[in-house]
């Protein structure tokens, strides 16, 4: 046994020998087949591909071959393609920081050669034939062998990992790596929408997609990808703001997943993943989404690409934004603002239905009136919500009058109105939980209660806002310990806090002392709410823990005061629920983000009834 005592021992410094140093590289690289194949395909839309085909044996361990119809490759650059940090994107240092391609590294090619058995066979447009150069693991490259080949490029891999052995133990079964392959084509094919692109496992076609032209052929290729249920369940919109542009698709908070794993984002063309992106998608859902449910979308962001570092990671799957919290922002309002302006009454909103509710997925249905609280509110807070609740109690009795009162006369007649409202006329009430109302197209089902909560509880937050918040000074100053950072964060964003309602002052280094709460979070857990609000401010640059605290307590304040189950109503009262639907945000879902109303078109009950057959 060594004493502990003695000096470490010294290994002589040496110089690693090229075959290591790319397999070394090939590691960060290539993972599995998948990333492999990423590679070969960012280099192919690199080169102006419009069509491509790509071939796989066996998960892409025996053989993945890509072709395209690109730019090609000069006979006399072709052994210099395979060698490391070797690339046409670069030319010099002030290039790294204005990337406008998706690979620029030079490392792809010579590490997919480092651990497989790689052939290069490619064309130049112009040239009269075409060549081939093969390197095995990394060994010496061949010189240019001609040969047929039509314009573009070929790159064939084989037995992947066959001289790493050890890494090729950690790979999956062939069916989970055929998965990963799949996942790559489909992101591509979501990436570029000009691209003419088809995938082949074992001689079997799995995956094609042509070049969508058009609004409707790109909706079918978002089908294609995606699955029909998202594209009959989500919305297109486009913004542009800054220099930024951010378009795509939104699936309704009612198209919600179990996991994260109907989640597409582009920069600039680039698939990424993105933590600061995932958190703006997730605070703009946070109101709608049922507790523990996920949203679904497709989106394209473009920004100037010198405002963007995507050299932060090997395999390029994430990026560094320069004005992160500018773009956090950005994101964060566009898509609150799609999410706030589904109403029933858009032409362009999709029409919920029971099927698109199942494809959604389980654990979309709760008890009524149940919410998932287990925030920072508690039943005691409500006392300061009388003067807001008074408000709109004289909503909630004029939308259900005292028992004798007057009724109107009932809504026209569907066939006489030449204007009739998306929601449509109320017909009855089933089992006094259902409106059933009758519109242009068919059959409305409203729920009653959770229509209503969603309604009060919009009310709730418009009048909260228009208030300047209310503290109540704590009579002991509550002091946290925290680090230099977050005392730094908190002394930076006093003046936010205070617009909220709190008085926060930094005593020390480390220490902050909080001297006065909003009213409404006065029996609130203030010092987690803080952290978390510190928290977020540092990961973010800012936070929504504190109106999100505030909300819970409106939203139970919505559930408690909205119309509930077996409340016999009138034509009238139901009439103004279904108008009031037509015109508050987010009227799609209730506060927990269960679906308000479905419809079904006449055709489909048509179809119950076998009519027309």
């Amino acid at each position: 046994m060594q004493d502990a005592d003695a000096p470490a021992r010294h290994e002589k410094i040496i110089q690693l020998d090229d075959t290591l140093i790319n397999q070394i590289a090939a590691g960060e690289v290539i993972e599995r087949p998948a990333s492999l194949l990423k590679e070969l395909l960012e280099n192919s839309l690199d080169a102006g591909a419009t069509q491509i085909r790509v071939q796989a044996e066996r998960g892409g361990l025996k053989r993945i071959e890509v072709r395209d119809n690109g730019g090609g490759i000069p006979r006399e650059e072709a052994r210099l393609a395979l060698s490391r940090h070797a690339t046409s994107k670069l030319r010099k240092f002030d290039d790294l920081f204005s990337i406008g391609t998706l690979g620029f590294r030079g490392e792809a090619l010579p590490s997919i050669a480092a651990v497989s058995k790689l052939r290069l066979r490619s064309r130049p447009h112009g040239a009269r034939a075409g060549y081939e150069v093969a390197c095995d693991g990394g060994g010496k490259i061949s010189e240019p062998r001609p040969l047929a080949h039509p314009p573009g490029t070929t790159l064939e891999t084989a037995d992947l990992f066959y001289n790493t052995p050890a890494r090729r133990k950690f790979l999956r079964a062939e069916k989970t790596e055929l998965r990963h392959l799949e996942d790559v084509v489909r992101r591509a094919a979501l990436s570029r929408f000009d691209l003419d692109i088809a995938f082949s496992h074992d001689g079997r076609e799995v995956f094609r997609a042509e070049a969508a032209a058009d609004a409707r052929a790109r909706e079918l290729r978002i089908a294609a990808v995606c699955g029909k249920p998202f594209a009959q369940q989500s919305v297109y919109f486009e913004e542009e703001a800054d220099g930024m542009t951010l378009r795509g698709w939104m699936g309704l908070p009612t198209f919600s997943r179990s996991q994260r794993d109907l989640q597409y984002f582009f920069v600039n063309g680039r698939a990424v993943r993105d933590n600061l992106i995932a958190h703006a998608a997730r605070r703009a859902y946070a109101d709608v989404l049922y507790h523990g449910r996920h949203p679904a979308f497709a989106l394209f962001f473009s920004i100037a690409p010198k405002l963007v570092d995507v050299n932060v990671h090997p395999a390029k799957s994430e990026v560094r934004f320069r004005d992160s919290r500018g773009v956090h922002d950005f994101i964060y309002r566009t898509l609150h603002r799609v999410i706030a302006g589904l109403r029933p009454r858009d032409a362009g909103v999709p029409l919920p239905t029971p099927e698109a509710a199942r494809a959604a997925g389980p654990g979309m249905h709760g008890k009524q009136g149940d919410w998932g609280g287990g925030g920072y509110g508690s039943p005691g807070a409500q006392r300061h919500l009388r003067m807001l609740m008074a408000e709109q109690m004289e909503n909630y009795h004029a939308l259900h009058p005292a028992p004798g009162a007057a009724e109107t006369a009932d809504a026209p007649a569907i066939a006489d109105s030449a204007d009739i409202p998306p929601m449509g006329y109320a017909l009855a009430q089933l089992k006094g939980v259902y409106i059933l109302a009758e519109n242009r197209d068919g059959l409305i089902m409203v729920d009653m209660h959770a229509a209503h909560e969603r309604i009060t509880y919009e009310t709730l937050k418009r009048q909260a806002a228009e208030r300047a918040a209310a503290s109540q000074p704590l009579l002991v100053p509550l002091r946290l310990a925290v680090s230099r950072r977050e005392a730094d964060a908190a002394e930076q964003c006093a003046g936010e806090f205070a617009a909220l309602g709190f008085d926060i002052g930094r005593i020390d280094a480390e220490q902050l002392a909080v001297r006065a709460v909003p009213e409404m979070l006065a029996k609130a857990d203030i010092e987690s709410l803080v952290r978390d609000a510190l928290s977020d401010i540092l990961e973010h640059g800012s936070t929504e823990r504190i109106t999100g605290a505030q909300h819970e307590i409106l939203s139970s304040a919505a559930c408690h005061g909205s119309v509930r189950a077996n409340r016999k109503l009138t034509h009238a009262e139901m009439n103004a629920l279904l108008r009031q639907m037509e015109e508050v945000e987010r009227s799609g879902q209730c506060n927990h983000g269960r679906p308000t109303w479905m419809g079904v078109t006449l055709g489909e009950i048509d179809k119950w009834f076998l009519r027309g057959r």
